[in-house]
């Protein structure tokens, strides 16, 4: 039997053109590029939508980060910690560069996870040459979700490159190859470059809770002061005065009237009951939570134990720890990886981006040390004291200076 080195089938239909001519969305306004203005909207315009995407997004910014050497010279380890800014697991840290025209990790993370609004986010890899003639990482240029008029796939599904409206680069317009990008694509199916937003799933909710807040609004705005009924005298004919008068009536200070005698102007409210939209709102605003897993979320406005928030709260802390290994193996395998590439060749070993575990987690990994301890199964050492000193944010060891020589006593005339 022979190995298999080429591909029979495909993964893209339409090799060197966009995915989306394939598209099957059957909502017309979630079909690219008009999704982004959507879910802009939805994310800018929503209290529950903004408190569902912070509650993903803060966790994760908040976690510290770290390299793992994974096995890596501690020269390959030292350049990837200086120019991510971050510090190594398991040493103790050591003073940061200057931040000034430097690549900032905390400000990279915020970017990179606008891929749960819009499914996608690029960066263009944008480097300097330092006295050593080495490559070194100044910047990852974001290029927002608005910028971008096309991507290119090849028929293995693989990304070959994006580019943006010509409203910078004229009427010529350049595409960045994939070998400068790095992409965050939250669900990738097969040449789908542009991913699926994390809004998608809720998009019908918010669009019929935005209609219910609009005629909640109208319903108090038009029967919370009452509807003015202008009753003409017996012998008026011509009611356009009166209708005038009627339609300009507004509550205030320096509000009033006056009318002819025998008129009469009365201010009317809804016989029966008017329609309750706090309920339906509410539901929807619950359904957006589920979207991503934040049931907690819900627990103020339904009824709800203990127990079963912890249990809501397990779950999203599992998948917010999901969320952190897309976005830790991306930056491994387009960041560290393509500078180790360029600086010490494809075939030396490169550290990793790891994060710390979030949430509960953290408290069940303390009681397991001190359980494997207790046994002898484990036996602390300097390594381990400074992972977890690093794991609780806890100080760094003060080891103890060595002690100078005394300065020599020898005899001058000797």
């Amino acid at each position: 039997m022979t190995a298999p080195v080429n591909e029979i089938g495909y993964a893209h239909a339409y090799p060197g053109n966009n995915w989306w001519t394939a598209d099957e969305e059957p909502t017309p306004e979630l079909r690219w590029p008009e999704s982004v203005a959507v879910y802009d909207a939805m994310r800018s315009q929503d209290s529950q939508v903004g408190s569902v995407l912070r509650a993903v997004t803060y966790p994760l910014r908040r976690t510290p980060w770290r390299i793992d050497p994974a096995g890596a010279r501690d020269e390959v380890v030292q350049l990837i910690a200086e120019d991510l800014g971050l510090p190594v697991a398991g040493r103790n840290p050591e003073p940061t560069p200057r931040t000034r025209d430097r690549f900032s990790w905390p400000e990279h993370l915020r970017l990179a996870l606008l891929m749960l609004p819009f499914g996608h986010m690029f960066f263009e890899q944008v480097y300097r040459i330092d006295g050593q003639g080495r490559a070194r990482l100044r910047k990852l240029a974001e290029r927002m979700p608005r910028t971008i008029e096309k991507v290119d796939v090849a028929a293995d599904g693989g990304l070959i490159s994006i580019t943006q409206y010509s409203a910078k680069t004229g009427d010529r317009a350049r595409p960045i190859p994939v070998d400068r990008l790095v992409a965050y694509v939250l669900e990738r199916e097969g040449g789908n470059w542009l991913g699926r937003s994390v809004l998608r799933s809720c998009y019908k909710n918010w669009l019929i809770k935005d209609r219910l807040l609009r005629v909640q609004a109208q319903t108090i705005e038009r029967n919370g002061m009452g509807v003015p009924l202008y009753t003409g005298a017996e012998n008026e004919a011509d009611l356009t005065k009166g209708a005038q008068m009627a339609q300009a009536w507004r509550a205030g200070q320096s509000a009033g009237s006056a009318i002819p005698y025998g008129a009469k102007m009365e201010l009317l409210g809804v016989t029966g009951e008017l329609p309750d939209a706090d309920k339906p709102i509410r539901y929807h605003d619950e359904q957006i939570a589920r979207a991503v897993l934040a049931h907690f979320l819900n627990l103020g406005t339904q009824t709800g134990s203990w127990a079963l928030g912890t249990t809501f709260a397990d779950f999203f802390t599992l998948s917010l720890q999901t969320l952190a290994q897309q976005v830790a193996d991306v930056a491994t395998q387009h960041i560290v990886e393509d500078l180790v590439d360029l600086n010490f060749g494809e075939d030396e070993p490169a550290p990793r981006v790891v994060f710390d575990e979030i949430g509960s987690r953290q408290a069940a990994t303390a009681q397991a040390l001190k359980m494997l301890a207790d046994a002898g199964i484990l036996l602390p050492d300097r390594s381990l004291e400074e992972a977890a000193r690093q794991a609780y944010g806890l100080p760094p060891k003060d080891y103890p200076r060595p002690t100078p020589a005394p300065p020599s006593q020898e005899d001058p005339d000797a």
